[in-house]
């Protein structure tokens, strides 16, 4: 605080940050009184005077009055400026509480206007970065379209107004193929598609008035995930006509960039209140109805029921199961043989997990590995099955083995941005020869795979390590593809030649697959051999190495090592 003299004109305060100007009245008219009576006796001096005396009073007279106006004219001027400061002072207060729109006082705009045009572009700056931000945190940046959190709010405050007797509707929506569209055209494309999505959705619920969409809630969820809520909906049929509406927008071919993508959807339908009286519910059941129609062929629409209720919490039970299983070291690998029916060498052992459950018998893979994709633990299992594959591979070189182990690569554990590095940690840790492991990839990751893994993999054999593509012939074979990829060995699934004793059109197509796999030098597995038929075939087409139960059964390690750990040959299994 600053101190001011009691006696002087006017006393200068700190009050927080702005200086505020009180004026001593006292001493004010004291001066002025006492300037006016100087004042009368000059000029009284001087009219009583002659010559250079009267001169000089005149002139002291003159001054006198000069400093009387200039110290009025200066009294003015802090006053006005004084009224200004804290006009502003209260107006920044106002500010700091969230008052950014009331205008600046009038006085203070006539008496110092550079400062309140400052004031007001400030304010304005504020009001447009706090519009940023509310958009940035409430709608999404590519699609325009409310993002998570505001189609809840929205959704939520829906709910709560809420007086209609008709039900309301939840459409969970996941694009089919959007990922690929990443991979092969980059996410600068994926977005500009994911835009192209979020104007044709909003097309269908504009068309699709008459059954309350024009009212409709269109949200962003995630990724590729959309959600609509329709506050009301007459009955099933409308919901259905919707979900259909939004196939046939989605199906149309978009062109992005001069590049045609095909794309479709996958819908999950939930009415409330009776899939769920609260959203969280009703975005579950939904969800669940969208991965049913997904894993029924996918660009189709379903409706929430009890049984995929039943279905959902059994499945949620199984994960909660594989991960106990994780913890308590419940799974094992057995090993099959892939043999050289020429030489009647083993030149792979596949390795194969199994679930050993304490109250069950053996679990297979096609039992539990779907679970464990879509919940995220075939990372965990993944990370497992690799470190204990490196350690028995390293211990079967020591022993003198000349067999490669084979380890599946599912989709989910490549998304991973380590995978590659702790494949390496894995082996490096085991100090397993790189030309002991063989990596097996199925056909349609191989015939989708980003640059980035092609690269990563190709780096991998040219450490040794072989790679191969799996279940060829269950996907869009692209023969072409096969080429430009850096692989060893094809696996010819076991669909393609399962008919190959009794359908001379699947000889005839297996024979044409065999050749052209061959022609492009790559090596052919046939693997799901169960008859001898099939191998006396196969064997005719060309086909060397195989695959299957009518070889040799999967075992465990201490089995599989009685049989096939020599280096001579091997009988086959009757």
């Amino acid at each position: 605080m600053y101190s001011a003299r009691r006696d002087g004109p006017f006393q200068i305060q700190r009050q927080g940050s702005v200086k505020s100007v009180r004026f001593n009245s006292r001493a004010t008219l004291i001066r002025l009184g006492a300037g006016a009576l100087a004042f009368i006796l000059a000029l009284s001096a001087a009219f009583n005077t002659s010559g250079p005396s009267r001169n000089a009073a005149l002139a002291l007279a003159g001054t006198l009055l000069c400093g009387l106006f200039s110290w009025c004219s200066a009294h003015r001027s802090i006053s006005t400026l004084k009224g200004a400061l804290d006009g502003a002072t209260a107006r920044l207060r106002a500010a700091a509480h969230g008052d950014l729109h009331t205008p600046v006082v009038s006085h203070l705009r006539r008496d110092l206007p550079d400062l309140a045009g400052a004031m007001d572009t400030l304010f304005s700056q504020v009001r447009s970065d706090l519009d940023d931000i509310h958009s940035l945190a409430m709608f999404d940046p590519v699609t325009g379209l409310p993002n998570r959190t505001s189609f809840c709010r929205q959704v939520e405050q829906l709910l709560v107004e809420s007086v209609s007797d008709d039900p309301a509707a939840l459409f969970f929506l996941d694009l089919d193929g959007f990922k690929s569209v990443n991979d092969t055209l980059g996410h600068a494309a994926g977005d500009k598609l994911l835009a192209r999505v979020a104007g044709r959705l909003r097309e269908v619920l504009m068309s699709q008035a008459q059954t309350g969409a024009a009212s409709a809630v269109l949200g962003r969820f995630a990724g590729d995930e959309f959600t609509i809520f329709l506050p009301e909906v007459p009955n099933s049929a409308a919901a259905e006509r919707i979900a259909r509406a939004i196939h046939f927008a989605l199906g149309e071919r978009f062109d992005i960039d001069g590049q045609f993508v095909d794309l479709g959807a996958s819908i999950g339908i939930a009415y409330y209140p009776e899939h769920g009286n609260s959203l969280p519910a009703l975005i579950r059941a939904a969800d669940i109805a969208m991965y049913r129609a997904k894993s029924n062929g996918r660009g189709r629409f379903e409706l929430f029921s009890n049984a995929l209720a039943e279905e959902a919490e059994g499945k949620a039970e199984l994960e909660r199961d594989l991960r106990i299983a994780l913890e308590r070291g419940e799974f094992i690998l057995q090993f099959q043989p892939q043999v050289d029916v020429g030489s009647g060498r083993v030149l792979v052992a596949e390795a194969l997990v199994r679930w050993a459950h304490p109250d069950r018998d053996l679990v297979l893979p096609g039992i539990f590995v779907p679970a464990a994709e879509e919940s995220g633990v075939i990372v965990d299992l993944g990370d497992w099955i690799m470190d204990q594959v490196c350690e028995t591979a390293a211990r079967w070189a020591r022993m003198g083995m000349d067999q490669r182990l084979a380890i599946n690569i599912s989709t989910r554990e490549l998304a991973q941005a380590d995978f590659f590095a702790r494949l390496r940690s894995a082996i490096a840790r085991h100090e397993t020869p790189p030309s002991a492991l063989e990596l097996e990839i199925s056909e349609s990751l191989a015939m989708n795979m980003a640059p980035r893994l092609v690269d990563e993999i190709a780096d991998l054999r040219r450490l040794g390590i072989r790679v191969a593509i799996d279940d060829f012939g269950t996907g869009y074979s692209n023969l072409a593809r096969l080429r430009d990829l850096p692989i060893d060995r094809v696996k010819i699934d076991r669909s393609v030649v399962r008919d190959v004793v009794t359908s001379a059109e699947a000889r005839t197509i297996c024979s044409a697959i065999i050749a052209l796999i061959q022609g492009l030098g790559l090596d052919v597995i046939v693997e799901g051999v169960e008859s001898q038929g099939q191998l006396d075939i196969l064997k005719v087409i060309g086909c060397t190495i195989f695959q299957g139960f009518h070889l040799a059964r999967p075992a465990d390690e201490r089995t599989y090592l009685t049989r096939f750990g020599g280096t001579q040959a091997v009988a086959l299994e009757a």
